[in-house]
């Protein structure tokens, strides 16, 4: 995940302005991907992006580089992202909130065979638009893990340092966000498939 050149932390940490700035050329990108993705509104991935570098800037003196620094920033974002999530969608089911129940409640109810679709289906501004509302419609929680993870490309032990969750929260998050989004896909394939047929 950390594609970053090194940065010294011993910099960082004294408050060196050319190794900050470095560091926010950086990781500015991946900072700003993860609020887009999370929050869908480019005013408020800015601001997200903005605030993340601020606090960071503030708390650097004690990080102390357990985890990497891209995972710690990360954190700090997805901290900022769901603390906006949470004001706009006050019963949402926050990120650190105990997973409960059993995977089967989570099992999809409609499946589609996509093994057939041409190439072209997935790649398409209707498809990718129709992915990016799926992603939009899971709650904060399942958004976050499956964002950071497959998205983001963070490993599990990244993605749960970033949330500050256990792996296996990770893990079982992860597994029900990917079985809700293939049932909201398998609705959009099937409904296409079946305007093919018409159209024959």
């Amino acid at each position: 995940m950390d594609n970053a050149p090194a940065l010294s932390l011993d910099d960082l940490r004294t408050g060196d302005r050319e190794t900050f700035a470095r560091m926010v050329d950086a990781y500015s990108p991946q900072v700003y991907r993860l609020a887009l993705r999370m929050l869908r509104d480019p005013q408020e991935a800015e601001d997200v992006l903005q605030e993340t570098f601020l606090n960071a800037y503030r708390a650097l003196e004690g990080f102390e580089g357990r985890s990497s620094l891209g995972t710690w920033l990360y954190r700090i974002a997805a901290n900022q992202a769901l603390m906006r999530l949470r004001r706009h969608e006050p019963a949402a089911v926050s990120v650190d909130e105990p997973v409960s129940g059993s995977n089967s409640e989570e099992l999809p109810r409609q499946l589609f065979d996509w093994c057939c679709l041409p190439e072209e289906e997935f790649m398409n501004a209707e498809a990718q638009s129709q992915l990016d509302a799926s992603i939009e419609a899971l709650s904060p929680a399942l958004r976050a893990v499956f964002v950071l993870r497959d998205l983001q490309g963070l490993s599990t032990l990244e993605t749960a340092e970033a949330l500050n969750i256990s792996e296996a929260a990770v893990k079982t998050r992860l597994l029900r966000a990917r079985l809700q989004l293939r049932e909201s896909l398998s609705i959009y394939f099937a409904e296409r498939a079946r305007e093919a047929d018409h159209a024959r």
